[in-house]
């Protein structure tokens, strides 16, 4: 069984690009993040010509994530139980307008379109976008924290439910899980992403009883899964490790192998992220 994950920066965008890797990776299982369609948009037709079904969540503006699979999609879940909403900080009125001297109201909460789970081929799989946090100081760094914290939560209960059972939980976790996921740590400090909250935060997911399946780098000497577009980034390898593929004993134990798809990130109109693909005796 072959399983990836990827973050795609826009299906719609990248659908030609996805379209042929699929012909060329030919995954069985496939989690997708950063969407960025509603879920009833979702471009379905040219994947399930390729034999996946699919299952989509997503709001039609930001975040958005889905399964494709070709070995079955059962137990669909969108969501997960306790999933926090996040609510923008007020927006200050204009001074020229009549509600310049009221205070600004706060936004509701918004549950955002971040976690999807789905049974496939008799694997429990979650794809999950984890929010970014912005920065220190931000609203979404509490916010993210909050969100892994619930996580860690549903995947216990999911765990219990779904025990002896190969389960994988896998996407873009915007958590680099040691200085060495990043390629300069000197350039990381005071930012989000390799904060020692974030990483224990992760940690905690882990101690659930899930193992970080370690890619291999198909160049160079590490394993980075995200290059910033600017210019350089990439042939630099001037990355971060933020991709990652959890998976408990019963899928762990059965890796053959796992990489990251450099060459997905290459050629005109890529993603920022590299997929990971892991390859299971299941």
């Amino acid at each position: 069984m072959r399983i990836a994950t990827w973050n795609v920066n826009s299906v719609v965008a990248r659908l030609p690009r996805l379209h042929e890797w699929l012909d060329t990776v030919r995954p069985d299982v496939v989690c997708l993040q950063e969407t960025k369609c509603a879920g009833d948009a979702f471009p379905s037709e040219g994947i399930i010509e390729r034999g996946y079904q699919v299952a989509a969540h997503g709001d039609g503006r930001w975040n958005g994530v889905a399964i494709l699979s070709r070995i079955g999609l059962e137990e669909v879940t969108r969501g997960f139980p306790g999933q926090p909403g996040y609510a923008a900080p007020p927006a200050a009125p204009s001074p020229d307008s009549d509600d310049a001297l009221l205070p600004a109201a706060a936004a509701e909460p918004v549950v955002e379109a971040r976690a999807i789970g789905a049974t496939c081929g008799g694997v429990r799989i979650w794809s999950l976008y984890v929010p970014n946090g912005r920065a220190l100081d931000s609203p979404h760094y509490a916010y993210k924290l909050e969100w892994l914290a619930a996580l860690r939560t549903a995947l216990a209960a999911e765990l219990a439910r779904h025990s002896g059972r190969p389960f994988i939980v896998a996407g873009d976790f915007n958590i680099a899980p040691t200085d060495r996921d990043v390629w300069d740590p000197a350039v990381f400090v005071g930012s989000t992403h390799v904060t020692d909250a974030e990483r224990q935060a992760l940690q905690a997911i882990c101690d659930l009883g899930l193992r970080d399946i370690f890619p291999r780098a198909l160049k160079y000497d590490y394993p980075f899964t995200y290059w910033d577009y600017r210019a350089g980034m990439f042939p630099k390898n001037q990355g971060m490790r933020i991709d990652l593929v959890l998976a408990n004993d019963a899928a762990a134990a059965k890796v053959t192998d796992a990489y990251v798809d450099r060459e997905a990130r290459k050629g005109k109109g890529p993603s920022d992220h590299a997929p990971i693909v892991v390859d299971f005796a299941l």
